[in-house]
């Protein structure tokens, strides 16, 4: 089964944020991570998000965990944080 991240982002400064979408590319790379949505328009039909959504595939459930705890995502985590608040879930697809 594949997996993905879907997250709901929140950034305070753009500019410091572009350095964490430079960063994780390492990251996404090595464990097959594709970006399905990445910041586009939303459209909140129930409930409250925040303004940014993303969504990442990756080839398993293992391949996203594995990315999470990795080295390089860990190193590029540390540039998001202090910039952006996130809630970030890890899922496992559906056949």
């Amino acid at each position: 089964m594949k997996g993905y991240w879907i997250g709901h982002v929140t950034v305070d400064d753009p500019e410091a944020y572009q350095a964490y979408r430079t960063a994780n590319a390492a990251a996404f790379g090595k464990y097959g991570g594709r970006f399905l949505v990445r910041g586009g328009a939303q459209e909140v039909v129930e409930g409250s998000l925040r303004p940014r959504a993303v969504v990442i595939e990756f080839p398993s459930i293992e391949a996203a965990r594995a990315c999470y705890d990795s080295p390089e995502y860990q190193r590029a985590l540390s540039l998001r944080q202090p910039v952006s608040f996130a809630d970030l879930c890890i899922v496992e697809g559906w056949e």
